[in-house]
């Protein structure tokens, strides 16, 4: 038995490997980074940072790997375009690119892809009232609000919970052995 969650993780190493043979040499400051799930891959190149004076500011740091990252985008943009048709015609599912230098990452491109749920009142209630409350512009935008702040404050849980799935869907594969 075999399912998409189990193959999740060979198939981030075996599009890391894709991409990284498809990008020319020049574009990569170490290993780039795949993300993936039902409807995306998501690409984030490891840039060089920009050098600034010593001692600069945070600010002039920031200005400086904006623009860092905005030229990259340019110079890059046809044979990125080129490489995410291919990459969508073989694998079936949308590309987003990003870059990295240490801790910062700018995305480039990213995709809203919709979800149903249902909700009680009570939970409808949570994102009227984050709308009401200018947090939010729709239900649909303080949804989106409320798991983005999980993510960032439950890190650690959902890697431990990914982990735990991929060991559940490893084991589940491998089925019940026959004597």
């Amino acid at each position: 038995m075999s399912t998409e969650t189990s193959e999740k993780q060979p198939a981030a190493e075996r599009l890391r490997g894709w991409f990284t043979g498809r990008m020319p040499s020049d574009w990569l400051d170490g290993t780039l980074e795949v993300k993936l799930d039902r409807e995306e891959i998501t690409v984030i190149l490891p840039i060089p940072a920009p050098e600034t004076a010593e001692g600069a500011s945070a600010a002039e740091q920031a200005a400086a790997w904006e623009g860092r990252s905005r030229r990259f985008r340019e110079d890059t943009r046809q044979q990125r375009i080129e490489i995410a048709h291919e990459a969508e015609h073989t694998f079936g599912r949308k590309v987003s690119w990003g870059v990295r230098s240490g801790e910062r990452v700018v995305m480039y491109t990213t995709f809203s892809v919709p979800v149903m749920t249902r909700l009680r009142q009570n939970e409808r209630m949570v994102l009227d009232t984050l709308v009401e409350a200018g947090v939010a512009r729709s239900r649909s935008d303080a949804l989106a609000w409320c798991v983005r702040l999980v993510g960032e404050h439950e890190d650690s849980w959902l890697a431990d919970l990914r982990t735990a799935l991929q060991h559940v869907e490893q084991v589940r594969g491998e089925g019940p052995r026959s004597s």
